[in-house]
């Protein structure tokens, strides 16, 4: 049998119409008493699991290889840590008019997410940019984010990231960092195992992080946080983050050429440096918010379908680029992988 595909023509990730599903499941299905206490459980160990994962398959090799690019990386970790969250700062003035508190809490903490590792490697292969470079960056930001982002949320978010402390620091280091560490460590002997069975380790990645909604998105139900969003708030948070996005986008493309990097590397730069991990940010926010998660991750769910479909268009006409050389125009294109933004190349 022929294996299904998803239509090419389809602008929407199909990961995110799993996401929405399993928003929707949970309103109307919310896990409540003891059920609550299982998925909550199931998914501290889910995340756990997750992150040990990333550990185990990041090559140590590789990343240092990368080191000697270092001007591109620090390029890309200033994007990612420092650029986006005085953009979520400044956005702190559109309170109370476009965006509710809890909504202004979320885009800041969206802004703190590390980069993507496999979506930004899929758009700068597409538009013929520094692929390697492109892994090296992603791979850095996923691996400071682990400590930078929860360091960023306490100093931003303090006490008003919805039940946000400094024992969530140390929850994310038992929870996220710990784990991480055990798989660098145990990699020389199951790497090669988690390398040949990617295909289902990658399933076991996203069922974890939609085990993750489903139990943040029921604790907001049960809690009835849904009640402060509006259509029009909703509208509001798309309009910022198209505006964010858009900043982005064009600071990482120009910002590059102004330091003067060559196209290929630029590529990889605004790839690299407009994104957010969904895959990253998921977990974090279920270990940072607990009961407010749900509102958290909101925008980073919604930011993170448009940064594919805007960066898909992107990445195509960079591929028809006249600055490009013309074999690689002619290269067929390769397909954008399907998935969260996660760390997997």
């Amino acid at each position: 049998m022929k294996r299904l595909r998803w239509p090419r023509w389809m602008p929407i990730d199909p990961y995110i119409l799993l996401l929405l599903g399993t928003v929707g499941l949970a309103a109307l299905l919310p896990a409540r008493g003891t059920g609550a206490d299982v998925a909550s459980g199931a998914s501290t160990g889910a995340i756990a699991f997750l992150f040990f994962l990333y550990g185990a398959r990041l090559s140590t090799r590789e990343a240092m290889d990368g080191v000697r690019h270092w001007r591109l990386h620090v390029t890309v970790l200033a994007c990612t840590f420092v650029v986006f969250p005085l953009l979520g700062l400044a956005s702190r003035g559109l309170v109370p008019v476009l965006l509710t508190d809890p909504l202004y809490q979320g885009l800041l903490f969206l802004t703190l997410v590390p980069s993507t590792i496999q979506s930004s490697i899929a758009f700068t292969s597409i538009a013929r940019g520094n692929v390697p470079a492109a892994i090296c960056a992603g791979s850095f930001s996923s691996l400071v984010g682990i400590v930078v982002t929860p360091l960023l949320a306490a100093a931003l978010l303090g006490s008003s990231g919805g039940g946000f402390s400094a024992d969530s620091v140390v929850e994310i280091v038992l929870q996220l960092l710990v784990p991480f560490v055990a798989g660098q460590l145990l990699r020389r002997w199951i790497g090669g195992f988690v390398a040949r069975h990617k295909k289902v380790l990658g399933l076991v990645d996203r069922g974890s992080i939609l085990l993750v909604v489903y139990t943040a998105f029921s604790e907001g139900m049960v809690q009835g946080i849904w009640h402060q969003v509006s259509p029009a708030r909703l509208a509001g948070l798309l309009a910022v983050q198209t505006v964010l996005l858009a900043v982005m986008l064009a600071l990482t493309w120009y910002g590059a050429k102004g330091l003067g990097f060559g196209r290929q590397d630029r590529i990889a730069i605004q790839f690299a440096g407009s994104k957010k991990s969904l895959a990253a940010g998921l977990p974090m926010a279920s270990v940072l918010f607990g009961a407010q998660a749900s509102l958290a991750v909101l925008p980073l769910m919604l930011f993170h379908q448009m940064q594919l479909m805007v960066c898909a268009v992107i990445a195509k006409r960079r591929s028809r680029d006249p600055e490009a050389p013309p074999a690689e125009r002619d290269a067929a294109p390769v397909r954008t992988a399907v998935g969260t933004g996660g760390r997997s190349a």
